[in-house]
């Protein structure tokens, strides 16, 4: 079932949880995602970047990701991740997307008020709900460039809060997309008060690599979506050599069971930590 991202950020607030958001490059990770949804029976949401969009064009994985929601067993959020461009956004707004996110953090803050409220405009036409950004989550997955942290300023927030009309707000707390080296160094004291000044539920970005116990202290600390894309890729890539270690001679389709298995049981993972269940192994 395709819903908003507003209704599953109601549910996490509700039950002081986060929903995962996963990003699935291609029919075989989508196709995992999904699964692990349905067999943890909770909602998640589906993702792609449009800085990943050369990879995966979005008139070949957007209707893709459409269908597997609509026909999903569970509650399922179609997003953009860290559209850039209002062509991209209109895009996946026409394809049927029920989430779009703007990521104007690298403008000043009134130039970033004014396009994220442009956009708001737009989805609102759809349906749709919007996640803005405010600071620099470093690393890469925005572009095609490895990008520094720079954390959210409170004030920014603040006025972001009175100015602008979103659904959801990533903050930069440390967190950075990709690989970590070493264990994340989170600002938890300056997301309190991001929590506090937000009018809005904060998204955590580059969640790849945090600890578990860094992953409920965030959402004690306001955190109701977290995005996963690197770790459930590499578990991927893995079941890919795990398939062809095993058996030098598999089939394409031998090799894409595993990669799917790997990644499902990574979404998993996930999914049951972000729920206040048991701890990542």
């Amino acid at each position: 079932m395709k819903v908003t991202l507003t209704t599953l950020l109601e549910k996490a607030e509700k039950e002081n949880s986060a929903v995962g958001c996963f990003t699935v490059p291609n029919m075989e990770i989508l196709m995992a995602a999904v699964a692990a949804a349905e067999e943890k029976q909770c909602p998640i949401v589906i993702q792609i970047a449009e800085g990943r969009l050369a990879h995966s064009p979005l008139h070949y994985l957007g209707p893709m990701m459409v269908r597997a929601a609509e026909e999903a067993k569970v509650p399922i959020c179609v997003h953009l991740d860290h559209g850039l461009t209002e062509d991209a956004i209109q895009q996946a707004l026409d394809l049927g997307f029920s989430s779009v996110m703007y990521d104007g953090s690298r403008n000043d803050i009134a130039e970033n008020i004014a396009r994220t409220q442009r956009v708001t405009e737009i989805a609102k036409r759809y349906g749709a709900t919007v996640e803005a950004e405010i600071g620099a989550i470093g690393g890469k997955e925005a572009t095609d460039n490895v990008e520094t942290v720079k954390y959210s300023s409170l004030a920014d927030v603040k006025r972001f809060s009175k100015e602008c009309d979103v659904d959801a707000l990533a903050v930069a707390i440390g967190n950075a997309h990709g690989h970590y080296k070493g264990v994340p160094k989170l600002n938890m004291e300056l997301l309190e008060q991001l929590a506090e000044a937000s009018a809005f539920p904060l998204v955590l970005h580059g969640g790849s690599g945090i600890t578990a116990e860094q992953f409920r202290a965030c959402i004690g600390h306001g955190i109701r979506k977290i995005n996963i894309a690197t770790s459930v890729l590499d578990a991927y890539v893995e079941g890919l050599r795990e398939a062809i270690k095993e058996n030098p001679l598999c089939t394409y389709y031998q090799v894409n069971e595993f990669g799917r298995k790997y990644a499902k049981e990574e979404v998993k993972r996930h999914i049951t930590v972000f729920n206040n269940k048991e701890v990542l192994a």
